[in-house]
């Protein structure tokens, strides 16, 4: 069996030993020693007699010349014992021993002073006090009971320690697995003898029990929600298995949808606690008609009963709601003053969402800002290789389970570093680049013209459903649009993916890239569309109806069908061209299409910011869509999906992805809420807003009732007049703002220069220590073969004198 490593190493006191004392603890201390032995492998070299001279320029040597020739870097090196041995003593290879000589340092010195502070003097004691020499076994070995002494002060050291900072000492010690595992059971066993004891002095041995017993039910229980919040993550295991069997590349669509549950969680917060919940709360009175029954359909269309709930602008009032006014007990009226819970509907309608949206801008550039510093950092790519395969193992993982699915990650890791390696080894002629581009002219004309017939193909039939309008009876009839727009959103990606075949990228990480940005125009194209035709077109025609709810159940239909149409294509594209592959075609199983998935991601997410203020429930609904999109998603991919045929690492896909969905995605849908804001007048039939000019009076309103309230809050007034209608703050602050952004790219610029001057200083030294090496190895092997020539003649001088 394997013996534990000894740790201490007899350190000779020197004078600076009675100063301060040091702690083991402090890092810099234990870097610090490195000078000190580093003097101490000089001074024995030096006394081995070494003398390294200088290489006088002169022709190559030559084996038979009595002179070594130096290796080079690339050179496989053959070094002598004494070569090796100076290699062993470098202070890379004796941080172990160095750490251990400090904490022996250390533990040498508390011995002394406890010795000198607690014990007399043998002189002052009476003989039968002093310790006899027969308590002793004269026999035993000095060094190993110094070392058991020096062992039982560490143990003692660390039991003294809290939990959380024994266990960081016993991870930075340069010790074995099985010498920590046996510190940290001496600590504890010393630490329950203590507790025992303590127990049985102070308390009854049934309430010992009996506490010991709580603690650890409490602990159980902990543990035990610790792992059902754990189990309630969609992503806790099934990312570690996707990431293992399909790459990074897979992963990163997961780990997007991932992004967006956080998003939309963080964007329902406030609207269910400032409006939905305060709307419910306290009702508005019921119109005069009589409310439509629950038929199914609504469940498709959003119109019918859901039109009179919380799920729609429409439903939340115009006034202060205020609290229950309860008559007093002797029949008066309850006076003006009883009914003053004041909560202005349409100002909180207002700020709430802004609010919501405004929190969403600061966590999605957050989001962006850390992505970018994640994925865009300076790292030189030599020796990443050698580093995955013998520093990427985790030894504390024991289940068989976790190490298979670490073992997959390395692999495929591997495969992904390799596959980005062998694109840069082959260049393109010039001729195949040239026809190359050709091609790609081709194919853009090809996808532009295709974006351009199905953004003219939704117009026409937009104006076609404004001339023809659909009665209240024929619900199924408001379908029509939402189906033409998901019918040409999944239609137009596999004739993307069909001329994307002519292409032939070599980097299939460009080719991803290319089917993003054209399906990202497509759908941009078709949702900028519709923007106008709901608020160009269709406010001017439902002048005396709620034109805010047919936007709200616009919206609604088309989040719920391009749901069903993703599921359908599940179907359809994924099983059922699987079954197909496998059946008849004899291939093998098809890819998971990472750039139409994706952009299905970025377009729910749009509808969802551009019908929140319309449908302050829509985030809820997404929601509920990305949970089951998981579910569909994974047990799909791992059913008829197989892994990429040219893996590739998919370092910066996350931060183009969060970054799509800022630019394009997240600032559209806020243009389009502003519009509506600033410019749009609201229906005069419903709603919060239905007596003003537009949603934003609602603010100036409360800003005129604050001027006449008193002089007590007129700063209120002030900071709308001077700070939010007045341009020149929104220009200051938009000035500082680049000012900001251009310092922290001047910034990133500087650090990525230092760090490229640190890897080439790293470099340099490398070269050194081989170029010592050599040396060493070149002075050794001049020493040695001087000593053989010398044996050799003093053994000629003998044999003569023999003769």
């Amino acid at each position: 069996m394997a013996q534990p490593l000894t740790f201490v190493l007899s350190v000779p006191e020197t004078p600076e030993d009675h100063g301060p004392e040091p702690s083991p603890y402090d890092e810099n201390e234990v870097h610090d020693s490195f000078y000190q032995l580093i003097q101490e492998q000089s001074q024995w070299v030096a006394e081995e007699g070494l003398e390294l001279q200088q290489r006088e320029p002169g022709p190559p040597e030559t084996p038979g010349s009595g002179h070594q020739t130096l290796l080079g870097p690339e050179d496989p090196l053959v070094h002598s014992t004494a070569t090796l041995r100076i290699l062993a003593s470098m202070p890379s290879r004796t941080i172990g021993r160095s750490r251990g000589a400090i904490i022996s340092q250390y533990y040498n010195r508390t011995v002394r002073l406890r010795r000198r502070v607690s014990r007399p003097e043998l002189r002052g004691v009476g003989r039968s006090a002093r310790p006899s020499l027969r308590l002793y076994d004269l026999e035993l070995d000095p060094v190993a009971l110094e070392e058991e002494e020096k062992r039982f002060l560490l143990v003692k050291e660390l039991q003294g320690l809290p939990v959380a900072q024994r266990d960081h000492m016993l991870r930075g010690m340069p010790l074995g697995l099985a010498e920590k595992r046996c510190l940290r059971e001496e600590s504890r066993t010393l630490t329950r003898k203590r507790r025992g004891r303590r127990g049985r002095r102070g308390l009854l041995p049934c309430c010992g029990r009996l506490r010991d017993a709580c603690v650890l039910a409490l602990h159980s229980l902990g543990l035990g929600l610790l792992s059902g919040l754990h189990a309630l993550m969609p992503w806790r295991y099934a990312l570690k298995r996707i990431g293992g069997q399909f790459g990074s590349s897979v992963l990163s669509y997961f780990l997007f949808l991932k992004t967006l549950l956080a998003f939309n969680a963080l964007l329902l917060l406030p609207l269910l606690a400032f409006l939905v919940g305060v709307q419910a709360a306290f009702p508005p009175p019921a119109s005069p008609g009589a409310v439509p029954a629950f038929t199914g359909l609504e469940l498709l269309t959003g119109a019918g009963r859901f039109t009179h709930t919380v799920m729609y602008y429409g439903y939340y009032s115009n006034t202060t709601l205020n609290q229950p006014c309860v008559p007093p007990l002797d029949g008066g009226q309850c006076s003006h003053e009883a009914d003053g819970l004041p909560y202005n509907m349409p100002l909180a309608y207002l700020f709430t969402v802004g609010v919501a949206f405004f929190i969403t801008c600061i966590t999605l550039v957050y989001s962006m800002s850390h992505s970018f510093g994640e994925s865009y950092r300076v790292g030189s790519t030599a020796g990443v290789h050698a580093v995955t395969v013998f520093c990427s193992w985790d030894h504390k993982v024991t289940q068989k389970r976790a190490s298979r699915v670490q073992h997959d990650n390395i692999r495929t890791h591997l495969k992904e570093l390799l596959a980005e390696w062998q694109l840069r080894q082959v260049p393109r002629s010039l001729c195949g680049r040239l026809r190359q581009v050709a091609v790609l002219g081709l194919v853009w004309l090809l996808c532009l013209g295709t974006a351009l017939g199905c953004t003219v193909a939704v117009y026409a039939f937009s104006e076609l459903m404004i001339k023809s309008p659909v009665s209240t009876e024929q619900e199924g009839a408001l379908l029509a649009l939402p189906t033409v727009v998901c019918v040409l959103n999944l239609g137009a990606p596999y004739l993307y993916r069909c001329l994307a075949a002519l292409e032939r990228h070599d980097s299939p990480v460009l080719e991803v890239y290319v089917a993003i940005c054209r399906n990202l125009i497509l759908k941009m194209v078709i949702l900028g569309i519709l923007c106008y035709h709901w608020l160009g077109r269709r406010v001017g025609v439902l002048k005396e109806q709620c034109w805010e709810n047919f936007v709200g159940q616009e919206l609604y239909r088309l989040m719920v069908l391009d749901f069903i149409f993703v599921l359908l294509d599940t179907l359809f594209g994924e099983l059922v061209w699987r079954l197909i592959s496998e059946k008849k075609l004899k291939r093998e199983k098809p890819e998971f299409d990472i750039a139409g998935n994706v952009l299905e991601l970025i377009y729910g997410q749009t509808l969802t910011w551009l019908g929140v203020l319309f449908s302050p429930l829509l985030p809820a609904i997404q929601i509920i869509k990305l949970l089951c999109l998981f579910y569909v998603k994974k047990t799909s991919l791992m059913a008829n999906c197989q892994a990429p045929r040219r893996p590739w690492l998919a370092s910066h896909m996350s931060t183009v992805f969060v970054s799509l969905l800022c630019f394009p995605s997240f600032l559209g849908a806020a243009v389009f809420l502003c519009y509506a804001v600033w410019q749009v007048r609201p229906s005069s039939t419903c709603g919060p807003f239905r007596t003003l000019d537009t949603m934003y009076e609602a603010g100036k309103v409360w800003v005129r009732r604050l001027e006449q309230a008193g002089p007590t809050v007129s700063w209120v007034p002030w900071i709308h007049r001077y700070l939010v209608e007045n341009t020149f703050p929104v220009y200051l602050v938009s000035a500082l703002l680049l000012a900001v952004i251009y310092l922290n790219i001047q910034v990133v610029k500087g650090q990525r220069r230092v760090m490229c001057l640190l890897k080439e200083q790293i470099s340099n030294e490398g070269e050194d220590k081989i170029f010592l090496i050599n040396k060493l190895h070149s002075v050794y092997e001049r020493k040695e073969r001087r000593a053989g020539r010398t044996q050799e003649a003093e053994q000629l001088v003998g044999d003569l004198d023999a003769w």
